[in-house]
């Protein structure tokens, strides 16, 4: 895969590098604490939110980075030919609320749309449930959490084949 990488006002959105598996893992684990969760469930979670550098090596794995420094991040994992997981989308929680969460989603489509994937799984936290209807996601139902096994989490699909492939990505 080409790397990619965009241009804005406020930082560019590159492809991750392998070497960045435990920053990226310690921002999935400070962005999930905005929520309020406390440290036993965070503690539960801590596999879930681990990055490894083959998930980095072998899937489109994006960051957002603002004078040097990764303020958010998105992994998309294909699951067939046509059907791509969205399973870790993660941004700074001083961030949060500044747009940088729908850059990202909006990258995340885009990518997965000119990787020619027809459809795009998310599995969602409660609280994000807003932000993935107003990306355009439809809420499909719910899938026990591999963390907390009493736990159900909402799913969504974004049907990427209405979708134009965005032009705003440049090769490298």
């Amino acid at each position: 895969m080409a790397s990619r990488e965009t241009q804005t006002n406020r930082g560019i959105i590159r492809r991750a590098k392998l070497g960045e598996e435990t920053e990226l893992t310690a921002l999935a684990c400070r962005s999930k604490g905005y929520w309020g969760y406390d440290d036993a469930f965070l503690a539960a979670c801590e596999k879930e939110l681990t990055v490894s550098n083959v998930e980095l090596a072998h899937n489109p794995a994006y960051v957002i980075e603002e004078s040097g420094r990764v303020i958010g991040f998105y992994i998309l994992q294909p699951r067939s030919t046509s059907d791509v997981e969205l399973t870790f989308l993660f941004v700074e929680p001083v961030e949060i609320g500044r747009g940088n969460g729908g850059r990202l989603m909006r990258h995340a489509i885009s990518t997965a749309s000119n990787l020619e994937f027809r459809t795009m799984h998310i599995q969602g936290d409660p609280h994000a449930d807003g932000f993935y209807l107003a990306m355009g996601a439809r809420k499909i139902g719910t899938r026990r959490s591999q963390s907390i096994p009493e736990r159900e989490l909402p799913l969504y699909n974004i049907d990427l084949d209405v979708r134009e492939a965005s032009s705003d990505l440049q090769s490298e």
